[in-house]
């Protein structure tokens, strides 16, 4: 295990700066997709097919904070398994 690379503290900016960008990227998609929508004659198999994007990108959206939180988590358990590691 001496080859296994943790995550650092230095990361978490990096990380921090991915996941801006994925919420940043999702929230101009959403805009995007019902800028579509709003084109579209209603009922239509199109402007359905477009509801249904903008509620699954909406779902991922709503994921974003619980992702957070497992990869912060992550680095906490990696860091004090590194601290309690003996060499």
């Amino acid at each position: 295990m001496e080859n296994a690379k943790a995550m650092s503290v230095n990361q978490i900016g990096g990380l921090a700066l991915v996941f801006v960008l994925a919420g940043l990227i999702v929230a101009f998609g959403l805009q995007i997709l019902g800028d579509i929508k709003a084109d579209m004659t209603a009922d239509s198999a199109e402007a359905n097919a477009t509801g249904q994007a903008i509620t699954g990108v909406a779902k991922f959206a709503a994921k974003i904070g619980i992702m957070v939180t497992i990869v912060v988590a992550a680095i906490i358990i990696g860091l004090l398994v590194n601290s309690f590691r003996t060499q």
